[in-house]
């Protein structure tokens, strides 16, 4: 079910830049929004590890500074049939954790020090998991091509706004309502489903994890902890970071849940224990 919903997101973006281009600029207009932002897109997905690593000061942990660490994520890699990820440590108090890499040969786990001091050696194997579950599931990729979509549509948005529709539509009289909904309402659609689709890939690695741990609660646990955790001690993350962590970084609820990177904690602690029933580790 959410990979369906997935693929009804990708769909939907791909039809809404369709119906942008061909209001902004014709369908030369939505070609040259894809490949600009495309172009963006793809340097992000080749450089976007080393990048966000950066970004939060992540420092590559050896077996030595880390043994169970790199046992646990050796372990569930070997499980998953995939090459062991490299490990990274965050300097932050924060509890979280995310995983990054164009694909399961170049991957990489980071953890921040609040995370190893406050979870059980078992609810931080869940949440290992999870991180693998997004380099099982290709997340990245997913991800780049979303961003591409949205991307593109926002740039035909721009051009609408300031340059007015195209002569083809504006000859048929749906200029001015055109202009508002292209401008401004598409826009605001495109990153609802864009953060729609993040919301189902973390609940496709939290199942994902789940199974590859054999230990659903342990994860559900470690979210809760880690929810509480983040609220108490506030990380300095970026909005456009904030998809990759296991818990949402940053706050906001009410309408704003609809914009939010992750669904709420509770829902996911929810099929989390249905799985576990299902695997009978209730």
């Amino acid at each position: 079910m959410n990979m369906f919903k997935t693929m009804f997101g990708l769909t939907l973006l791909t039809l809404l830049l369709v119906f942008a281009g061909g209001f902004a600029g014709g369908p030369r207009g939505a070609v040259i929004a894809l490949i600009v932002a495309g172009i963006g897109n793809f340097i992000a997905y080749f450089f976007s590890d080393r990048i966000v690593l950066a970004m939060y000061g992540a420092q590559e942990l050896s077996p030595d500074q880390a043994p169970a660490i790199h046992r646990m994520v050796e372990d569930l890699a070997e499980k998953a049939g995939i090459p062991k990820p490299k490990i990274y440590g965050i300097p932050s108090s924060t509890p979280n954790a995310f995983a990054t890499g164009r694909n399961p040969s170049h991957a990489a786990v980071a953890v921040t020090q609040g995370i190893t001091s406050m979870l059980s050696e078992r609810e931080l194997r869940g949440v290992l998991a999870h991180e693998l579950g997004h380099v099982i599931n290709r997340d990245i990729l997913l991800s780049t091509l979303v961003a591409t979509l949205a991307g593109a549509i926002g740039h035909l948005a721009f051009v609408a706004r300031w340059f007015g529709p195209s002569r083809d539509d504006e000859d048929s009289g749906g200029g001015i309502l055109g202009l508002l909904i292209v401008g401004i309402v598409l826009p605001i659609v495109a990153v609802m489903v864009q953060m729609f689709i993040s919301r189902q890939r973390e609940f496709m690695a939290d199942e994902t994890g789940g199974r590859l741990c054999e230990d659903p609660v342990s994860l559900a646990t470690a979210l809760q902890h880690l929810e509480i955790g983040a609220k108490q001690v506030p990380m300095d993350a970026t909005p456009a970071t904030a998809h990759m962590f296991i818990v949402n970084p940053l706050t906001g609820g009410g309408l704003m849940s609809l914009f939010s990177t992750h669904p709420s904690t509770e829902e996911r602690v929810q099929r989390l224990m249905t799985l576990a029933q299902d695997l009978g580790r209730a």
